[in-house]
């Protein structure tokens, strides 16, 4: 078994290679067991793998004692939805998310929290581990209900806005022929407004681009159609639908941090004093927002478990990744792709103004790059040399809350490693472009 598949707040690998249906059959054993589940849902994904390791871990939730609801093939936020609305102590999604059409996986709910490596996927790993020869026989014929979650989703998410108020805009939608094609469909009835459909069609192969938003060469085509059509907004989907990342009317990419900070001065609108949770890579214009806007900001480690779990912790309202993930105290703490556009478009609405003009105040005052992966002989190795080298400079502030973060009063940076692989993740932040380059040289000479 490639205990590589097991990862911070997922399970995920390449089939059939990694992952199969004898082991996945075995994860949703001892994920039933671990926990002790009675009733949970499962969902799936439109990759080509995903009936046959649906269907094998429903035989492996069934054979450990667990009633299954079959709700279909939906995103992953439709199943995390499902999980809290109709009181399922457990849900599973089929899915590799925005990952290439060889992968395929599973994320985990327990009682409405995602299930992480701090909550019990390492512990579900070392049962599969110490168990890969028990003999687990199903000859059972499956028996699961069925239940069609979209009308109750679509009302959930609509709920988040006035719909009245959202009208009159021209929005590209790119879902990468992933899942989310049907659900904006259904979501655009309820709203007086145009809706262009980009690569609408569910096909495994991702023939047009790759299901993942966070590379920018792969919203070109919607960045294109957003200037052809005259349209107010872009909007891209992953493969799984739960990550939303913005185009604005001028064709113009936008990083889900400045979205976090749009998103948060929204909502704090309307909720002084809540609390908001963001990932720590990058912080300014989500921190100097909450502050000016009466809110209280909070850091989790980067990941939807992480995220979810501190939220809960702390009763926030809020929280968002610059990973474009984004998640909704109302929505069971997850996050969710289809609540950010439908408040995106309201708040465009409300405020009468471009998307760009929003985002031209955090453009021009904090300086970033997109996250850059390097390559190294030891992340560790990495990690400690590079705060060896910061800490006894005057004015800097460490923190080892994920990876580690070094920051002074003109510039910033975190660095952390990847969980699978010997990279080292790489984000900066500067108020000054010169001190940007001329710190990404310093740090980048430290890395190897």
């Amino acid at each position: 078994m490639d205990e590589s598949i097991f990862k911070a707040y997922d399970i995920r690998g390449i089939y059939p290679t990694t992952i199969n249906e004898n082991l996945v059959f075995r994860i949703a054993y001892f994920y039933v067991k671990q926990f002790n589940l009675k009733n949970i849902c499962v969902g799936r994904d439109i990759r080509s793998s995903s009936p046959s390791l649906f269907e094998s871990f429903v035989k492996g939730a069934i054979l450990a004692g667990a009633k299954v609801t079959d709700i279909g093939i939906i995103s992953t936020d439709m199943m995390y939805f499902a999980s809290g609305f109709y009181d399922f102590d457990g849900g599973a999604q089929i899915t590799a998310s925005h990952n290439p059409k060889e992968y395929n996986g599973v994320k985990l709910v327990k009682n409405g929290e995602p299930i992480s490596s701090d909550t019990g996927i390492f512990q579900i790993r070392d049962l599969v581990k110490e168990n890969l020869n028990l003999d687990l026989n199903f000859n059972d014929k499956i028996v699961t209900d069925t239940k069609n979650i979209l009308a109750d989703y679509v009302k959930h998410v609509l709920s988040f806005v006035d719909t009245d108020k959202i009208k009159g805009l021209k929005v590209v939608v790119d879902v990468g022929n992933g899942v989310a094609g049907y659900i904006v469909e259904e979501i655009f009835k309820y709203l007086d407004c145009s809706l262009i459909p980009l690569y609408f069609d569910p096909d495994e192969n991702f023939p047009n681009h790759p299901a993942n938003p966070m590379d920018e060469n792969n919203v070109k085509d919607l960045e294109k159609k957003v200037i052809e059509e005259n349209a107010n907004l872009g909007i891209a989907f992953d493969g799984d639908a739960d990550r939303c990342v913005f185009v604005d009317e001028l064709g113009g990419y936008t990083s889900g941090y400045f979205m976090t900070a749009i998103l948060a001065r929204n909502i704090l609108r309307e909720n002084k004093g809540a609390k908001i949770v963001h990932s720590p890579q990058l912080i300014w214009a989500v921190d100097d927002t909450i502050r000016d806007m009466g809110g209280i900001s909070i850091l989790s480690k980067t990941g939807h478990s992480f995220v979810a779990s501190k939220m809960k912790e702390e009763d926030a309202i809020f929280g968002g990744e610059i990973s474009s993930h984004f998640y909704f105290k109302k929505n069971y703490y997850s996050d969710n792709g289809m609540i950010p556009m439908l408040m995106g478009m309201e708040l465009l609405c409300g405020e009468n103004k471009k998307l760009s003009t929003l985002l031209n105040s955090y453009r021009n005052k904090y300086i970033t790059s997109p996250e850059i992966n390097y390559t190294v002989s030891s992340t560790q190795d990495n990690l400690d040399r590079i705060e060896n080298y910061y800490k006894n400079i005057s004015g800097v502030k460490i923190s080892k809350l994920d990876g580690v973060s070094i920051e002074f009063s003109d510039w910033r940076f975190n660095l952390r490693g990847s969980n699978t692989e010997p990279v080292i993740r790489l984000n900066m932040e500067s108020l000054s472009q010169d001190v940007f380059y001329e710190k990404l040289k310093e740090v980048e000479s430290l890395i190897y």
